[in-house]
């Protein structure tokens, strides 16, 4: 387990930094929107682009992929019919609970886990995958659509054009599968700038946690609750089912599904959540509540499913 504390305890530094940067004022007060524009806009989808690129085909593809498609779908949904249907929660507050619900930190953590714990980095690509081509662009598009105020097809089927992080994932994707080999001149640049995207998220995650209460009344403490029952004890336990019961799923392959699927909600969702204005609050409580939830969830996950 010194992996998955490891990971967590390098995550928990750089967060505290951000925290204390917006505690002293080291940045003005229009530090958070800028920062949080610069990660939208360029630093993640460099990131992502390499990532996708430099992943191979069959890792992207393997069994493991509809293990995880399913876990994640579950929650979403699930999520959806609480919030959207009994308590009558608007659609972009419902968009961001359901990814805090089921959109997993494959990457800030997910990597680390999987290189320390699984044994080897490239077992989260078919999140990575999935998260990055469907569920995001979706997830985006809906956000897109329903904080605008204008719903047409033309806006709709232009989304995928309008968003850096949507087309540098499909790029992404496109060079994997062809087999594309790009020059390291080519590739330096982008390895260079998305390298910046993981620290200055959990940078900027941090500076949000200052002069806020995690769980305050009046900031749908029910919401978040329901988001970290799903991401931390249902999504695990959906994935074994279907895992070990449907798929055949056992050993190693059954171990990596239900870690992964218990990896705490990825801090893409308070991106997407900040550069929509919409939900901020849930996607902050629950990327906390959920990394610190997850470390005696995949302790264990471990202890039962470990080979």
């Amino acid at each position: 387990m010194l992996g998955v504390l490891t990971g967590f305890a390098i995550i928990g530094a750089v967060v505290a930094t951000g925290y204390l940067v917006a505690r002293i004022r080291l940045l003005p007060d229009t530090a958070q929107p800028v920062l949080g524009r610069l990660a939208f806009f360029v630093l993640s989808p460099a990131l992502l682009f390499t990532v996708l690129a430099e992943a191979d085909t069959s890792e992207l593809f393997s069994a493991l992929l509809p293990v995880s498609i399913a876990a994640a779908v579950a929650c979403f949904v699930l999520y959806a019919v609480v919030a959207r249907v009994l308590w009558r929660r608007a659609v972009p507050e419902t968009t961001v609970g359901a990814l805090a619900s089921g959109y997993t930190n494959a990457n800030n953590i997910g990597l680390p886990v999987a290189a320390y714990v699984l044994g080897d980095p490239a077992l989260v690509a078919p999140v990575i995958l999935f998260q990055l081509v469907v569920a995001g662009p979706l997830a985006l598009t809906v956000l897109d659509v329903s904080t605008s105020g204008r719903v047409s097809l033309g806006r709709i089927l232009s989304q995928p054009v309008r968003n850096p992080i949507i087309i540098g994932s499909v790029l992404g994707v496109i060079v994997s599968v062809t087999g594309l080999e790009l020059p390291d001149p080519v590739l330096e640049p982008f390895r260079l700038i998305g390298a910046a995207a993981v620290p200055v998220v959990l940078l900027l995650f941090g500076m949000s946690l200052h002069g806020r209460r995690v769980l305050a009344a009046g900031t749908g403490r029910r919401d978040v609750l329901l988001a970290l029952v799903l991401k931390v004890a249902v999504m695990p336990v959906v994935a074994w089912v279907v895992g070990a019961l449907v798929i055949g799923l056992e050993g190693a392959a059954l171990f990596t599904v239900v870690t992964l699927a218990a990896l705490p909600t990825a801090q893409n969702v308070f991106v997407y959540a900040s550069r929509f204005e919409r939900g901020t609050t849930i996607a902050r409580d629950a990327v906390l509540l959920s990394s610190a939830l997850s470390v005696p969830a995949l302790i264990v996950i471990a202890a039962f499913l470990a080979p």
